[in-house]
């Protein structure tokens, strides 16, 4: 392996980490502020999960379906965009990511 290719691979690999890492906090911190909510009872809810080339989308409101479908399609685009960019980079196209 070449340098810049172990470069590469340590710096996806911390910034996976990065992202689970703050996916987590997300989390936590959203669970906390539903908990420390005074008065008002319930909320919303949406997700949405891929399976290949298909999203299924959920949510309690028009408004939590449409945020959730948002984020499927910016996910989407960005694991596409991955897919290139490693494909042109294992023909040699792409010698380094363009960013």
């Amino acid at each position: 392996m070449h340098l810049v290719e172990l470069d590469l691979l340590r710096t996806g690999m911390l910034l996976g980490f990065i992202l689970i890492f703050a996916g987590i906090a997300v989390i936590f911190f959203s669970v906390l502020a539903t908990a420390l909510k005074q008065g008002e009872a319930g909320g919303e809810y949406g997700g949405a999960v891929v399976i290949g080339p298909i999203p299924i989308v959920f949510g309690s409101s028009e408004r939590a379906v449409k945020i959730a479908v948002l984020g499927a399609l910016v996910l989407m685009a960005f694991a596409v965009a991955l897919i290139l960019m490693m494909y042109y980079m294992s023909r040699g196209v792409m010698a380094r990511p363009p960013f």
